[in-house]
């Protein structure tokens, strides 16, 4: 069941509650392997991608067993390091971008990790370097097998030791990775360029609660005292923001009022700011987002009056796992904008599945689409298609429930793997999707 049949043009009305922020829970679940207490977490979202990890922990023997729907508790009193060596870790592992999270973790603690080249969204090159550049600071012995695709990481004699280490890219789960594994380490180590989104700052702070030193949390400049062990704790994961972004286009596409409760509002940054930009009115209402139907939206320009540029960056700028929302909003809007996907260089290419449906966009280069806006005067028609990553594919939901007529998305899958139940909860508001 692997389709989505969509039947476009519905108008939606009530309430959405955002999921447990993905990107965050990868993170904050492969900090268990830190401790041998138990660390419960909540908020956790049911997606594919989610629950592969945990298989992935379970299999090197971390007792995981369910609190509630969203809870989960955690015990990695006893791990199986020699089991990351094992076929079915190597087979499970590679199909799971997120696993890269738990080499930093493995490594401070039991002075070893192995991990195949993992999988995830094609969206163009994703090198691991920053990674293993950093655990090799941290005195850490690397090797990779170029024949068999797996990489080797190891302490050496002494253990790892704390360092100075600039970044040499912006990378969340480089960040991570490097934090978990510091936190361990035998003196300090100062952190420069690291990603300060609310996921690594959600992560420092239940390292904080578990006995890490780490100051300057927030900043892209950390520093960390290494400890010898930590304890055990409990967390909450935030809202998904790109959930938030995604309901925010999903109301004004289909013209619907919806109100996102429990949004993590002081968490958003300029999400909310920049959906605004496209025109779209979005009310604040204590900790909810409320977007009332809108006829039309008007894309603004720059002062100058200038074509506007919507451009993903490091937090606090836009993030890029929405960039494929604000593309297909702004299909239905009055004017133009210039999309600028600066990441990830295969990122914009569903386009042509837009384009099919009877977008107006100019696909400039690998990184750049010029939208122009058809001010619903010509509304998109439901062809075919198929969701090639995450984003994208919730993207082509979006279009598809605004779309007039029958949609057919093969590969939801792609979907589910960061989006819970999103069939079940959007039809409880009005959609028509029907899974095959």
């Amino acid at each position: 069941m692997d389709t989505f049949e969509v039947i476009g043009g519905n108008t939606l009305k009530g309430e959405l509650l955002p999921q447990g922020a993905k990107n965050e829970a990868l993170q904050i679940i492969s900090a268990v392997l830190l401790t041998n207490d138990t660390v419960t977490i909540s908020n956790i979202p049911d997606i594919l991608d989610v629950n592969k990890l945990m298989e992935l922990l379970t299999g090197l023997g971390v007792t995981v067993e369910k609190l509630a729907p969203d809870t989960w508790r955690f015990c990695a009193g006893t791990v199986d390091i020699d089991h990351v060596r094992s076929d079915s870790f190597i087979r499970d592992a590679q199909r799971l971008r997120g696993s890269v999270m738990l080499i930093g973790p493995l490594l401070a603690r039991f002075g070893r990790a192995a991990l195949p080249k993992p999988g995830g969204d094609k969206i163009g090159r994703r090198r691991l370097d920053t990674h293993f550049h950093g655990f090799q600071q941290l005195k850490a012995e690397f090797k990779y097998d170029d024949e068999k695709d797996i990489y080797y990481v190891q302490q050496p004699p002494g253990g790892l030791e704390g360092a100075y280490i600039h970044m040499d890219e912006i990378s969340v789960t480089g960040s991570a990775n490097v934090i978990m594994a510091a936190v361990l380490a035998k003196g300090k180590t100062s952190i420069y360029n690291a990603a300060c989104e609310p996921y690594v700052q959600q992560l420092c702070r239940m390292l904080v609660r578990m006995g890490a030193k780490i100051e300057g949390i927030g900043s892209n400049l950390l520093h960390i005292e290494g400890v010898e062990t930590l304890k055990g704790t409990e967390h909450r994961c935030l809202p998904d923001m790109i959930e938030v972004g995604s309901f925010i286009g999903l109301a004004a596409m289909t013209q619907s009022d919806i109100t996102i409760k429990n949004a993590g509002i002081e968490h958003l940054g300029i999400i909310p700011a920049t959906f605004e930009k496209l025109g779209i009115k979005i009310e604040r209402q204590g900790d909810d987002l409320h977007i009332p139907a809108q006829d039309r939206y008007e894309i603004s320009t720059f002062i100058d009056g200038s074509i506007l540029t919507i451009y993903d960056a490091p937090w606090p700028g836009f993030t890029p796992d929405l960039m494929s929302i604000i593309l297909v909003v702004a299909t239905q809007a009055c004017g133009s904008v210039l999309v600028h996907q600066k990441m990830f260089e295969s990122r914009l290419f569903f386009v042509d599945k837009l384009i099919d449906m009877g977008a107006q966009i100019i696909l400039c280069d690998p990184h750049r689409a010029t939208v122009i806006g058809l001010d619903r005067k010509y509304p998109l028609r439901g062809i075919e298609m198929t969701s090639p990553d995450i984003r994208a594919g919730q993207a082509l939901l979006i279009a598809a429930l605004s779309a007039k007529g029958k949609s057919t998305i093969h590969n939801v899958n792609q979907i589910d793997r960061g989006y819970q139940f999103i069939d079940r909860r959007l039809n409880a508001i009005g959609a028509d999707i029907r899974r095959v």
